[in-house]
């Protein structure tokens, strides 16, 4: 079974990550281990003195990649040692020392007992364990090698066999510092660390809610860490430790979250997928000409190709993904050498003629589902029933609405064909998506199955249709009624599914947990549609359950109301951190303030929630037009500093 792993210490430093206990120790047990890549390099680094391990007493992060541990070692006759455990980890590299400390002498034995599996992680996933492999010694080294990789292990300690020894003598106030030092070399990795220091403006965010700027300043560390290159493009990894490679749709979304900070990340990501379009036609992998890819691997041990593309949305997003990145000033010739990248992913949207886009597994060996809810049974009817594909999603459908018009005015703009066409395609889609998704309840509903019939549950995939222009104003003021109930976002954030479908179950994985990236998405598809005071309500649930969360916000969390428990459940195997729950921190921020920029028209939007609901706002470090800005709202109102030249506020 899948190991669980909310109750453990995660640091990152992509492509490289290490899961440990509390206390600081790394057992031969579950998912803990350090990770490069998707192969676990250690699999033990268990800490004794004396044959004793240290009782722990808490642990503080320093960083994404660096961790303090601090334990105690106590003795019924003796002194009392002081054991602080620094784990800092940079890319290909883990560096750990122990600090030892008594207040009376004392003489000691410390060990370190290591192993290494070099198991994949599609074995660690499945709960299985591998054989821990002989070490080979060297001068104040051990190493281990298995299939390319080779993992070296530099002490400063005596080493019989795997465990690292130390003799150690204090005297009273002396502290004595052991270090241990792993580098992993392997070639034949699929991702690579990244080339920068920095990818986008260190933004800081003072609020009279200081939930959110708390969470940011958090959200944006993690986001360093998961931080991946291709070449010298720069794109976020999905999450630790499962997804810690290239996803298509995760990348994109998380890319597009942070525009305010920066198109460095949107344009490293949209190269980076679009070197590896689809071109031919393969059911095994997904691939067609010009679809983006869902998801990059070392080899087929998960269960899927290498390079798959077994996804319904990532092509729509990635155009958008383009547009949006040109709204907030991507220069023009960074824009122009994806254009024939755009004309192909429009050639895969084109093909799905006057239908909608839907998905089927055509090989029966890879994923059932294929947009963002992609677990076996998160498609359901209302009765919990479950849909059979061909499956075409509604936010799918609100994805290629919005596609189609963003792709019509990139070609306007870089006077290019068929901008037309796509806005009839758009204003088709629309009335074909009036006439078949509507349920009796005045709101979309969330799929249509093989058959035609829509899947009448309440979800929160309709929420992704507000502010896209799918639906009318009139439209959306139900869909917002509807995701704004008890049963919807009575949780610490919005639900998946209504509490009131037979379906729902709190800690299912897509049937009524909450997601943070899902919840920003409707969030701030509200307050676009001028729903304000409900988008600040569900973003309220999001904070809190940050704050619940040390501000490091999971890939999931339960959906259980927040009448009945006083802090939001872990999702026992969620990712954390997950790159599109950290960017989500700075989507709610910009729906919070209305910014909208329109460099090549000149115009930015400036529209904030109105009330003040998370107090007076002074946020630094965005950029707009490549260019620093800053952004204060107050009772007074709402004002952007240091605007670039050629822009005016509306």
């Amino acid at each position: 079974m899948q190991p669980l792993l909310h109750d453990l210490v995660v640091a990152v430093a992509a492509p490289t990550s290490v899961l440990c206990g509390a206390d600081g120790q790394i057992r031969a047990t579950g998912v803990q281990g350090l990770f490069h890549a998707d192969a676990r390099v250690l699999s033990e680094a268990v800490l004794r003195l004396d044959g004793e391990e240290p009782e722990p007493i808490g642990h503080a992060p320093v960083s994404a990649g660096s961790t303090h541990f601090i334990a105690v070692v106590r003795r019924p006759d003796g002194p009392t040692v002081h054991v602080r455990r620094t784990r800092i980890l940079s890319p290909a590299r883990m560096e750990e020392r122990i600090t030892l400390e008594a207040s009376e002498p004392v003489t000691a034995t410390v060990t370190l007992d290591l192993a290494s599996d070099l198991a994949p992680m599609a074995v660690v996933r499945s709960g299985g364990r591998g054989t821990p492999l002989p070490p080979r010694p060297g001068d104040g080294s051990l190493s281990w090698s298995r299939e390319g990789i080779t993992v070296t292990a530099v002490h400063d300690g005596t080493a019989p066999g795997s465990r690292l020894s130390w003799a150690v003598t204090l005297t009273p106030g002396e502290t004595r510092d052991l270090t241990l030092k792993v580098r992993v070399d392997d070639p034949s990795a699929v991702i690579s660390a990244p080339v920068r220091d920095h990818d986008w403006s260190p933004a800081r965010v003072t609020s009279g809610d200081r939930r959110l700027g708390r969470l940011v300043a958090r959200s944006l560390d993690d986001l360093r860490g998961l931080r991946l290159a291709d070449g010298d493009d720069t794109y976020l990894a999905a999450g630790v430790p499962w997804y810690l490679t290239l996803f298509g749709r995760d990348s994109i979304w998380a890319a597009r979250m942070l525009l305010p900070l920066g198109t460095g990340p949107a344009v490293g990501t949209l190269r980076a997928l679009a070197r590896r379009q689809g071109l031919r036609h393969d059911p095994v992998t997904g691939e067609a000409p010009g679809k983006i890819m869902h998801e990059l691997r070392r080899d087929d041990r998960h269960g899927l190709p290498a390079a798959y593309y077994g996804t319904v949305d990532a092509t729509p997003l990635w155009i958008s993904l383009l547009h949006d990145a040109w709204r907030w000033g991507l220069p023009a010739d960074r824009v122009a050498e994806l254009l024939p990248h755009l004309d192909a992913a429009l050639g895969w949207l084109g093909g799905f003629g006057g239908g909608f886009l839907d998905y089927l597994d055509a090989s029966g060996r890879g994923l059932v589902h294929q947009g963002w809810k992609d677990s076996a049974d998160a498609i359901r009817f209302r009765d919990g029933r479950l849909a059979e594909p061909p499956i075409a999603l509604a936010e799918v459908q609100g994805y290629a609405y919005r596609a189609a018009l963003d792709a019509a005015a990139l070609l306007d703009a870089f006077e290019r064909p068929d901008g037309d066409r796509w806005r009839e395609y758009a204003a088709a889609l629309a009335t074909r998506f009036r006439e078949r998704f509507w349920t009796g309840d005045g709101y979309p509903a969330l799929a249509l199955d093989r058959d035609g019939r829509p899947v009448d549950a309440l979800t929160s995939n309709i929420g992704h249709l507000l502010g896209t222009g799918l639906l009318s104003p009139g439209e959306e003021r139900p869909v917002v009624d509807a995701l704004s109930s008890e049963a919807m976002a009575g949780g610490y954030g919005l639900r998946t599914m209504s509490t009131a479908d037979r379906g729902f179950a709190p800690l299912s994985y897509h049937c009524g947990s909450v997601w943070a990236h899902d919840t920003a998405i409707v969030a701030a598809g509200m307050a676009r549609a001028g729903f304000g005071p409900e988008a600040a309500t569900v973003i309220d649930g999001l904070l809190t359950a940050a704050e619940a969360f040390d501000y490091r916000l999971p890939e999931l969390h339960s959906g259980h109301p927040r009448a009945a428990l006083s802090r939001p459940m872990p999702y026992p195997a969620a990712c954390r951190p997950q790159a599109w729950s950290a960017a989500a921190s700075v989507l709610m921020l910009q729906a919070v303030l209305g910014l909208e920029p329109d460099v090549p028209g000149g115009r930015v939007r400036l529209d904030p929630i109105p009330g003040l609901p998370f107090g007076t706002l002074e946020v630094s470090g965005l950029v707009i037009g490549g260019a620093p800005a800053g952004v204060t709202v107050d009772a007074a109102g709402a004002a952007i500093t240091a605007l670039p030249p050629g822009l005016s506020v509306q």
